[in-house]
């Protein structure tokens, strides 16, 4: 490969001089605790010095996170199967069906449960979505409203307090108020009124923190006649039982949908959900699935408004969510699917039952619970019961022995617990916590009589649920005949696979996204994330029980700071935006610490190449964006205009955004200088890390002047991208700046939970490590391959892409190279002169890469109409000349139409990608009246007959989808294709 190079060099070494500029060399080898790496065999006995001191104990915390099964076939053919969990996002429609459908049916879901017609295709986790559904109710204000200064918006006392505690970071950068109030008394619809004009919104929990469920049907008619939106927090599973938002006055309905089959992971990966009225389904955060047409008029789904906020309105943007937890929600879309709608319920049924059993055996020994006004019998009408003890040492010696019998429960106050029942809690559970009871009321510990006292109240409960009228859900759900299919392991695994076979994904070819860093998910790292000890644990579970997990995650911290050259780190962010959002932040704090004379330092410089999430986060975090051009001819920084940018705002200036490599791809010759301008001039280096993948072991963001980095996990460090999510987004910090990083979201009345940073900085989502077992993920990739072998991968990275590019040349015009010829990890591959020659755009291009078995690279971004490739260190030589060879032939398609020999409509890439269904239909009655054979189309190259992989449909048309928006469940096709 090195000889291939144009021009070829002499050694691996020899050729990275030729890539990176010397002056941001490593002047040190990376030193990492196991530098050499180890054997995947014996990364078991490493992971087994941290298991011993992680004890899982039965939960009954809540707090929105619960024990939930993962039916089995799920979890190993999802969860664990490649095929699923190494897709991209289905931005290349026709080779994505199979998630987008499973995708669908998530939203369909969602819609259903909540009795709200659209949701989308995921968030992050719940108190991130309620950010979300706050900054969605300030954009559908009217613009004078919108813009006030005093902006005040009303949540609930009841919410889950970690929610509110994400809710104030997202909040401040907007100028919004958060004011807590008991929305569950009429008395505070008058203050809600008197906030006129300055009312944002209102938000409830339903069933709320405390396991209370009210009636806000009147505070709907409030809020709405305030010109504002109602946004519920509120839970799948009850609202099988429970009437839905929709039906009572709710705009936004959102939450966790962890409880349906997700681990708790020690606080995710979870997919949040959301859904919204008609009126507001193109203000919707996120990714939203919906139907169109392929080229020859059969249903097709596509991600629907596929160009997101963000890069449309860039610094205006209210959200800057990239990414979603795709795979956590194709997960719980099966498990609804796998229970179906009678299923839920009986789930449901059950825990409503052990709670009223664990009610009434604590009113039975003698303890007050807090009664639900609206049911005479003041019957728990979901999970969740309050016990009050009604002094603190009787509480005390309560939650002593629940401690002692390997039980967690919520501390609520000094005299409360709170005990949340799911899926997991079985008789055994019930009875302890009954046995508990009795003891501590009267001293007596008898397991025995205990089990007898829980027979006789299950028995007593055995009965009709009696939910009041005012609650009870009347309206059917999941009706769609996907729901009320798959019922037998059987059926399960055959939808499962089917779904599967109309997925492109790494398990086919490689994936060469620029930008993404679709690399090796490996299996020995991907086999951690189902050990027990770090899959069943509750975020907020005390410190004592989980030191091995925490020291893990200690241990992984460490490793990021080392290989970034920084000091401190946040793993709290769970996507590549939320780090973006979380870096800004602490830079914001710092400032607001360290400025005197009133001066704020709010000005965030951001080149213009740069992806549209930067200006969005900059502008989620409190910032003013000013834009800084770059050079058109090299696409780097114009240091002339950034010099003139720091000095005009020195007063001001907060920070610079820079991806490095650039945007371009290029290793920026004066990156250094660009840092030191900024720093002179009082502002903070941000550096994002989507391009680590070049700098690993070769130079570091610290060592170039970066203050701060996030790092994208789900890219360079391994963590498979699961059709769409999940990601992570840590960020290193120097020393400096430590201080400042996101605080811990920990409840307050939670004894042992972690304290919040020093800094006082609020939380970005709602668990202290956010998705914190994937972590481990990305603590094994780098443990196996150790200093030596990060270094080494970096290195193949570069010259993989640079092979590449060399043997493109002849062919492609290319983008961007350095003064040497040379690119980074990645590169762009100019199309643009294809439209005026062949009228062939880089779209058509993209398409008809999928004819030859592969993804297209990434399509008009950074420079509209081009397709940047990047193929990673994971790809060997033989497939990396597959891929070129297509490119080759797909140019030589194109000659051939610049040179009259094929029309330029109606081509073979013009009607690409061809699904198998096109060769045997064809024009019409079998017939194939095209300017190419069905072997061209099809076997283009001859290695395609011995390995093809058929898009399940043709081209899709974006237009009708988004003109026609249409995002649940379709009606089923009939055995003639008429709907």
């Amino acid at each position: 490969m090195l000889k291939a190079l144009s021009p070829p060099v002499r050694d691996l070494d020899d050729f990275v001089s030729q890539v990176l500029p010397p002056d941001i060399r490593a002047q040190t080898v990376l030193k990492l605790d196991r530098s050499p790496g180890c054997a995947e065999s014996d990364l078991s006995k490493i992971v087994n010095d941290y298991i011993p001191n992680i004890s899982v104990k039965k939960s009954f915390m809540g707090l929105g996170y619960y024990g939930s099964h993962t039916p089995s076939v799920i979890q190993r053919n999802v969860l664990e199967n490649p095929a699923w969990y190494t897709s991209y996002t289905p931005y290349q429609p026709e080779i994505s069906q199979g998630r987008l459908e499973s995708l669908v049916n998530f939203q369909t879901m969602v819609s259903d449960l909540t009795a709200l017609p659209i949701a989308n295709a995921s968030l992050l986790d719940e108190g991130t979505a309620a950010s979300e559904a706050m900054t969605l109710s300030m954009n559908a204000l009217p613009n004078s409203r919108a813009k006030r200064q005093s902006k005040t918006y009303v949540v609930s006392t009841t919410m889950h307090p970690q929610t509110i505690s994400v809710m104030r970071g997202r909040a401040e950068g907007f100028g919004i108020a958060i004011l807590p109030l008991d929305l569950s008394q009429e008395e505070s619809h008058a203050k809600i009124e008197a906030l006129g004009d300055d009312l944002v919104g209102v938000m409830v929990q339903y069933p709320d923190t405390y396991g209370s469920v009210h009636d806000y049907s009147a505070l709907a008619e409030v809020v709405h006649k305030q010109g504002a939106l109602l946004s519920v927090a509120t839970d799948l599973l009850a609202l099988t039982m429970l009437k839905p938002p929709g039906e009572w006055g709710a705009d936004i309905a959102f939450g966790s949908a962890q409880r349906f089959g997700i681990p708790l992971g020690f606080g995710g990966p979870h997919a949040a959900f959301f859904s919204v009225t008609e009126k507001h389904k193109r203000k919707i955060p996120g990714r939203l699935v919906g139907l169109s047409k392929d080229r020859m008029g059969r249903n097709a789904y596509r991600l629907a408004l596929q160009t997101r906020e963000q890069h449309i309105r860039r610094e205006k943007a209210t959200s800057n969510v990239c990414t979603s937890q795709a795979l956590l929600a194709n997960m719980s879309a099966l498990y609804a699917i796998y229970h179906g709608p009678e299923g839920l319920k009986a789930i449901a049924e059950r825990t409503i039952r052990g709670a009223r059993a664990i009610q009434a055996g604590a009113e039975a020994t003698g303890f007050a619970v807090s009664k639900n006004k609206w049911d005479s019998d003041g019957r728990v009408m979901f999970d969740t019961v309050v016990v009050d003890f009604g002094t603190n040492a009787v509480r005390r010696r309560f939650a002593l022995l629940a401690k002692e019998r390997g039980l967690l429960i919520r501390l609520i106050g000094q005299e409360k617990v709170g005990i949340s029942v799911d899926e997991t809690t079985g008789f055994d559970d019930i009875s302890t916590i009954l046995g508990l009871f009795r003891a501590v009321s009267q001293g007596t510990e008898d397991v025995q009589a205990d089990k007898v006292f829980t027979e006789q109240l299950l028995s007593k409960n055995a009965g009709a649920l009696d939910i009041p009228d005012v609650f009870r859900r009347t309206s059917a759900f999941l009706t769609h005949p996907v729901f009320n299919t798959h019922h037998s392991e059987t059926e399960m695994l055959r939808y499962i696979y089917h779904l599967q076979s109309k997925d492109l994904s790494l398990v086919h070819s490689m994936i060469p996204l620029g930008s993404c860093t679709m690399k090796l998910n490996g299996t020995t790292e991907m086999s951690l994330i189902t050990i027990p000890e770090f899959s069943k644990i509750h975020p907020y579970t005390p410190t004592e029980f989980v030191q091995g997990y925490r020291d893990l995650l200690a241990h992984f911290s460490e490793q990021l700071a080392t290989i970034t050259g920084m000091d401190g780190v946040s793993l709290q962010p769970n996507s590549g935006a939320q780090g973006e959002f979380a870096g800004l932040r602490t830079i914001r704090e710092f400032h607001k610490a360290n400025t005197s004379g009133g001066k704020d330092r709010d000005i965030c410089l951001i080149p213009v190449s740069a992806h549209g999430t930067n200006p969005a986060s900059a502008a989620m975090a409190g910032m003013r964006v000013v834009p800084v051009k770059c050079n058109t001819a090299t696409g780097n920084l114009d240091l002339v205009d950034l010099e003139a940018k720091c000095k005009q705002y020195q007063d001001q200036l907060g920070a610079i955004m820079i991806t490095y490599p650039s945007t371009y791809g290029v290793f920026e010759p004066e990156v250094k200088k660009a840092c030191k301008i900024v720093h002179d001039h009082g502002g903070q280096v941000y550096m994002d890390g989507a391009n680590m993948n070049a700098q690993i072991g070769l130079c570091s963001p610290g060592d170039i002047g970066a203050d701060v980095c996030h790092l994208n996990l789900h890219k360079t460090f391994c963590i498979p991208h699961g059709g769409g999510g999940p990601g992570v987004g840590p960020i290193c910090v120097k020393s400096h700046l430590a201080p400042f990083l996101p605080g811990s979201p920990a409840p307050l009345n939670v004894e042992d939970a972690p304290t919040s940073s020093p800094g006082g900085a609020t939380a970005v989502s709602s668990a202290e490590f956010g998705s914190a077992s994937i972590n481990l993920i990305s603590w094994a990739y780098n443990t196996l391959m150790g200093a030596n072998g990060l270094t080494h991968a970096t290195k193949i990275t570069l010259l993989n892409a640079n092979y590449i590019l060399s043997r493109l040349k002849p062919h492609y015009p290319i983008l961007y190279v350095n003064e040497n010829g040379r690119c980074a990890h990645e590169f762009i591959l100019d199309t643009r002169p294809f439209s005026k020659s062949a009228g062939v755009e880089a779209i058509d291009i993209a398409k008809r890469l999928q004819d030859y078995g592969f993804h297209a690279p990434t399509m008009s971004w950074p420079v509209p109409n081009t397709l940047m490739i990047e193929p990673t260190e994971s790809e060997s030589k033989e497939e990396l000349d597959r891929f070129i060879d297509a490119l080759i032939s797909i140019r030589g398609e194109i000659r051939e139409i610049e040179e009259g020999k094929i029309p330029r409509d109606g081509n073979v890439l013009k009607n690409a990608p061809h699904p198998m269904r096109d060769f045997i239909e064809g024009d019409g009655e079998g017939k194939w009246e095209r300017s190419y054979s069905r072997s061209r189309a099809a076997y283009p190259l001859p290695w395609l007959k011995e390995k093809k992989f058929w898009p399940s449909v043709g081209r899709i048309d974006d237009t009708y989808g988004d003109l026609n928006l249409f995002c649940t469940c379709p009606p089923v096709e009939d055995t003639t294709g008429d709907q």
